[in-house]
This record gives C-alpha cells, sequence and structure tokens, in this order.
C-alpha cells in the first residue's frame, strides 16, 4: 500500500556542490520561516566546524510540508572520510536529488554518492545547480551525468531522469535554464510527482530498522530510522534484534517524527515516515526494533571497517595546564568513551598498557574533526602518528587500504604531479584532456596519501585539486621514506627570542615566531638538510661595555610556519608527537630530552 502524503528524499552531491544551500531554499519556499525572520546561512550546518570548514559533517532530517503532503528530506555530507553517514542514510530514501554543479560538471565524490543511490534503486532526480555561475554550462553537464550513470550501469528507467536547473543560492528552480521562474516550486512538483510515495503495510507488524544513532544527554541513545511496516506506538513492547542475532524485550518510551527543523513528539506513527525512537539503550547501526508476536528482520546494515588509527594520550609536556582545563588520562578516557556511544563509524579502545586510547576512523579529516571538537571544549592532549590499519589474508600476506585518488590539474603540471604520486606509492590508471585541464586518477595506499595534497600543490603552484575516498584492500606496497629534512629542536624551555630566530632561519623553516613559549624537545622549525638539529632559541646578543661601531642591523623575520591539525598529524613521523591544546597546535619529539633521544637510538 502507498503512504500517498509522505516522500523520503536524500540529498547527495558533491563536497561544495551546494546541497545544504539548497535545502534552505526548500524550507523558506514552504513557509517554515516567517518573512522577516533572521536565518543564518546553510541552517543545517549547525555545528561550529561545520560552519567553518564549509562542509557538512553529519547527516541531518528535515521535513517540508508542500500540498498536503510531507516531504522527509535527509541533508548528507558531500566529503569522502563521512561516506559511511551516506550509505546508510540512503536506506531511509525512496529517491535522490543529485545537485551537480553547472560549470564542474560530475566530480570523483559525485560518483562515489551516485554509485549508492543507484545500487539501492533509489529515483534519481538531477539539479544542475548554479546555473547564475560564469561560465556555467548546464546542458553539457546534463551529459556528462547521463554519460555517468550509464558508466554505472544504471537501469533504462533510472536514465530517464528528470532534470530542475537551479541557483540555490538566488533561491530559484527552473524547467529549463532560460525561463523566467523566481522560486523554488518546480522543484518541489517534480519531488511530488517523480519520487514514489513509500510502498509499506501500515497494518502489519511494527519494523524499523535503525539507520543512524542520535545522541542526547538527556534520555541517551536516539535511533533513528525508517518505519518500514505497522505502526508504532508510545509506550509500545517491542523486541530488539541485534546484528549479530542476540535479542531482547523493550519498551518505547518516546516516538518522534522530523517536523521542519527539528523533533515532533507522537503518540503513534505510521508506516513509511522516518522516526526518532528512544527507549533502546544500546541501539546501533542495523538493529531492528519489531513486534514481539510476528517479528520481522531486515538484511543488516553493514557499517564500513575504520582505515586509519590514531593514539591519543594524555598532554606530557612541560607547558601542560596553561591552556587547557580538562587536562587528566581519566577526563581524556571518559571523553572519548563518550565518543564511542554516540559516534558509530570510529572504533575506540584503550591500549592494553593503558598508555593511551586507539581511535579508529575512516581518514585524517575523519579523525581530525574529533579532536578539533574536543580542543574546543577545553581538552588538552597529544597524538602520535597516524598509522593504516593492515589487515591480513587467508594466506596470510598483508593488505593495506587503497584510495582512489582524483586529481584536475593544468595541463602543464600533469607530469610534476604524476610524480609526486609515483613518490607516494601511486598508480596511475586513467588519464584525458579537458579543455587546458588534465584529469587524472590513482590507485594509492592510505600511507600514501598523508601529506600528499601539500607535495602536490606545492609541484603544482597550488593549481591542482585532489579528492581521494576508499577504494579497496588490496597487497601491501612496501616501506616508503619518511619525511627527508631533520627538525630543528629546542634545548631548553624559555621565550624564543627574535635575535636567536634570525641566525636559525637561514638554516632551514621556522614553526615558531619571537616571544612564544617554547620546551626542552620541542620542534620550532624545520632543517634544510636531513638529521636532526638541536638549536638554542633564547640566545641573544652579547652587549659590551662600549657601543659597536657598526650600527645593528635591522631584523627581518620571515613569518613563520602555522600548521592546520591535518597538516601537523601528516607532517609529523613515529618519534614525533602533536600535541593540541584550545590555542596552540605544537610539535614535539616523543622523548624530550636529547641526552635521552641518542640513547634510546643506540639501543636500536
Amino acid at each position: 500500500m502507498k503512504q500517498e502524503n509522505i516522500r523520503n528524499v536524500a540529498i547527495i552531491a558533491h563536497v561544495d556542490h551546494g546541497k545544504t544551500t539548497l535545502v534552505d531554499r526548500l524550507l523558506y519556499t514552504a513557509g517554515v520561516f516567517r518573512e522577516n525572520q533572521q536565518v543564518a546561512e546553510r541552517v543545517l550546518d549547525s555545528n561550529d566546524q561545520e560552519r567553518e570548514r564549509g562542509i557538512t559533517i553529519l547527516s541531518k532530517n528535515i521535513s517540508v510540508t508542500y500540498k498536503d503532503v510531507k516531504i522527509n528530506v535527509i541533508d548528507t555530507p558531500g566529503h569522502a572520510d563521512f561516506g559511511g553517514e551516506v550509505e546508510r542514510v540512503l536506506n531511509m530514501a525512496d529517491g535522490a536529488l543529485l545537485i551537480v554543479d553547472a560549470f564542474e560538471g560530475p566530480m570523483p565524490q559525485t560518483r562515489f554518492v551516485l554509485r549508492h543511490a543507484l545500487d539501492q534503486g533509489l529515483r534519481i532526480i538531477v539539479v544542475i545547480n548554479k546555473i547564475d555561475r560564469p561560465g556555467a554550462r548546464p546542458e553539457e553537464v546534463v551529459d556528462e551525468v547521463f554519460d555517468l550513470m550509464v558508466e554505472l550501469e544504471a537501469s533504462d528507467e533510472q536514465l530517464d531522469f528528470p532534470v530542475i536547473y537551479a541557483s540555490a543560492m538566488n533561491g530559484y528552480a527552473r524547467y529549463n535554464p532560460d525561463d523566467d521562474n523566481m522560486n523554488m516550486v518546480p522543484l518541489l512538483e517534480t519531488i511530488l510527482k517523480e519520487v514514489p510515495a513509500p510502498d509499506c503495510e501500515p497494518n502489519g507488524p511494527v519494523a524499523l530498522q535503525i539507520c543512524t544513532v542520535d545522541h542526547s544527554s538527556f534520555v541517551g541513545r536516539i535511533g533513528v530510522g525508517r518505519l518500514f511496516s505497522g505502526t508504532i506506538h508510545k509506550a509500545e513492547p517491542v523486541l530488539v534484534i541485534k546484528n549479530d542475532g542476540t535479542r531482547y524485550n523493550t519498551n518505547i518510551k518516546q516516538v518522534f517524527t522530523f517536523e521542519e527543523l527539528g523533533k515532533k513528539e507522537q503518540q503513534e506513527v505510521h508506516a513509511g515516515d522516518i522516526v526518532a525512537v528512544v527507549g533502546v539503550e544500546d541501539a546501533d547501526i542495523g538493529d531492528m526494533v519489531t513486534s514481539r508476536d510476528n517479528p520481522v528482520r531486515l538484511d543488516p546494515i553493514k557499517v564500513e571497517e575504520p582505515t586509519m588509527a590514531i593514539v591519543f594520550e594524555a598532554s606530557s609536556s612541560p607547558l601542560v595546564g596553561r591552556e587547557g582545563e580538562i587536562v587528566g588520562a581519566r577526563q581524556l578516557k571518559e571523553r572519548l568513551m563518550r565518543e564511542k556511544e554516540s559516534n558509530i563509524s570510529m572504533r575506540i579502545e584503550e591500549l592494553e598498557d593503558k598508555s593511551g586510547i586507539e581511535v579508529a576512523g575512516r581518514g585524517v579529516l575523519h579523525l581530525s574533526v574529533l579532536m578539533e571538537t574536543m580542543r574546543r571544549e577545553g581538552f588538552e592532549f597529544q597524538v602520535g602518528r597516524p598509522r593504516v590499519l593492515i589487515k591480513k589474508d587467508e594466506a596470510g600476506n598483508k593488505l593495506e587500504p587503497i584510495e582512489e585518488a582524483t586529481v584536475d590539474v593544468p595541463s602543464e603540471y600533469a607530469g610534476k604531479a604524476i610524480e609526486v604520486f609515483g613518490s607516494a606509492g601511486g598508480e596511475m590508471v586513467d588519464m584525458h584532456q579537458r579543455g587546458d585541464q588534465t584529469h587524472l586518477v590513482f590507485k594509492i595506499p592510505s600511507r600514501g596519501t598523508m601529506g600528499l595534497r601539500t607535495r602536490l600543490l606545492n609541484a603544482t603552484r597550488g593549481e591542482a585539486t585532489m579528492f581521494h575516498h576508499f577504494s579497496e584492500y588490496g597487497a601491501y606496497r612496501g616501506d616508503f621514506a619518511g619525511r627527508k629534512n631533520g627538525s630543528m629542536i629546542s634545548m631548553s624551555t624559555e621565550k624564543s627570542v627574535a635575535y636567536a630566530l634570525d641566525t636559525l632561519q637561514e638554516r632551514g623553516r621556522l614553526f615558531v615566531g619571537p616571544g612564544e613559549d617554547c620546551y626542552e624537545g620541542m620542534i620550532v622549525g624545520e632543517s634544510a638538510k636531513e638529521g636532526d638539529m638541536v638549536v638554542n632559541i633564547a640566545k641573544s646578543k652579547q652587549l659590551g661595555n662600549q657601543r659597536s661601531s657598526g650600527a645593528d642591523k635591522a631584523i627581518q623575520l620571515t613569518p613563520p610556519i602555522t600548521f592546520t591539525l591535518e597538516e601537523a598529524l601528516e607532517y609529523i613521523e613515529d618519534d614525533e608527537l602533536v600535541e593540541i591544546t584550545p590555542k596552540n597546535i605544537r610539535l614535539r619529539k616523543r622523548i624530550l630530552s636529547s641526552v635521552e633521544r641518542k640513547k634510546a637510538n643506540k639501543r636500536q
């Protein structure tokens, strides 16, 4: 039976093609905001980091009502490190809006999310966004999307997709790029017409599969998913079937549906809608909430395996406690265990020797988002170098995660880009020209992607764009050479002095400016040569009792290099750590004393 008054739609696209802005416009058109209401841009990017980075990190559910039909809209992340979110939430949808930039056309991530949507058999509506952009080429981009769908083996029905031309920024959608419509109504009309109503059984047994897990400090875990059959009531006794087959009985304490930007508590919800339930205490992705008398089982949802791990430790820096309020190992462990509750896509375990907590995720960005969140909460801690997770096949051979990297670069720099990838263990699998740009596709071990973006930008003078996402586990590609240049390491715990830095900048690149707190073992710069160099950053000019005949030369310091969290993690070697505080990101040696470091090197 079809629930004609509901439509479930996911919004999928490459990062930065305008998904979240489009959702804003749908909310305006459906009258969710008053005419004069002050509303932030990109309403759904609600956490600080999403706003600053300009990307969606967590998928969100909202709904708009148009012509008495409730349209549940699921906004998904476009970045590959959060691809796991996309795969899961597509289970809740019957159709998908594929948003493609009218200038850039389909990008690597478009292929990644579209493949999942086609596999689920969703009805695709193609939205060519940013048609007001200079250089927009909407008709050509439609052809490129068609070619991509053919390549991904879409069915004939899926290939007959409707196309809407839009400018989310200016708030209009059109059936034809040249007509003069100035609102979003054509898009809402197309959703009602093209996306099938949920096919479900309102009178059947309750069957709800949890696709995402929300977390509330008041009620604990909240399971979010689509109700495939039956009607679920508040306080209803249900059976929970876990992914591993274990079962237990519980009662649903509260049932919510998504209304506009928030959740609304209901007494009962009918099949076909997307619901949030409270009362399944250890809710996990893929769990079935079903009737006790007549249980229903659906195929389990697989959560993709993490590919990269990093160890969090309490900070042992001489400056510990000066900038952060929370510095203890116990509080760090408690915070990470809370994260384990609510973040299913990460694997968080304490090390056997209790020296730290290992956090495994999908990539450096995935892990650094957690670190950034914690430093904003006032935590001070240190992390080691990220390591990839190696598996073994049946024959005992080592397998490592392999990523597919796509690079667009001006043709004159294509050779340089290929050279950079070659040095990181990459193999080129595709190459073609698009105007004066060359499009390159590589298979590269996850280990090789560490620090690769910086090297690629340096080699191509900042003109390359690169995206990479996990492809498969492949044969181990041997060891790679680490960083060639040594480090400049501070010999004492003092403030840096401009006079000392002036002499040091001739021997390499500095990471600190004058007047900064430094300590013994802290990395203050990169030497121009191989091998580490212990330096005195507090050396000042010796003044005699008579004035020197030559006037003091004015000291001119080159601005120091500042690292973002991701760059710092990709830069360090195995014997180094990144110290993270609410105000600073510092690099340091694992063993601070130079004497102890020499002893440790001799033992190896």
